[in-house]
């Protein structure tokens, strides 16, 4: 193991569940305000993963109101508090970026 290896084993967070594409999450993030910190949740369908190791990133997409979010997340991060899946759902492709042109709601099939 090189020293590389070494350094990105450490900024892993072990406590990450394990999902794909998708499924839909809750992602709780520490939000700093002044001197207060909070935990505001974010919860959505994942539509991609992107990266390995220490630089993997998902994204997550949820709507308000009548505008879609999108909000691109470190897996490690140390500003994630946790990740919850609520629901599984079973994805045929790699990325859900069609998402972003449906209007509406969507329902994935679930998955066991």
């Amino acid at each position: 193991m090189n020293l590389i290896d070494k350094i990105n084993k450490k900024h892993i967070n072990p406590n990450v569940p394990e999902f794909q594409v998708g499924d839909t999450v809750r992602v709780d993030v520490k939000i700093k305000e002044g001197k207060r910190e909070r935990i505001q949740a974010f919860e959505g369908i994942v539509t991609a993963r992107k990266g390995g190791s220490v630089s993997e990133t998902f994204t997550v997409r949820k709507k308000s109101g009548n505008v879609g979010i999108n909000r691109v997340f470190p897996v490690n991060s140390p500003l994630i508090d946790k990740i919850t899946v609520v629901k599984k759902g079973k994805a045929r492709r790699a990325k859900l970026n069609f998402l972003k042109d449906l209007t509406g709601t969507f329902k994935l099939k679930e998955r066991n």
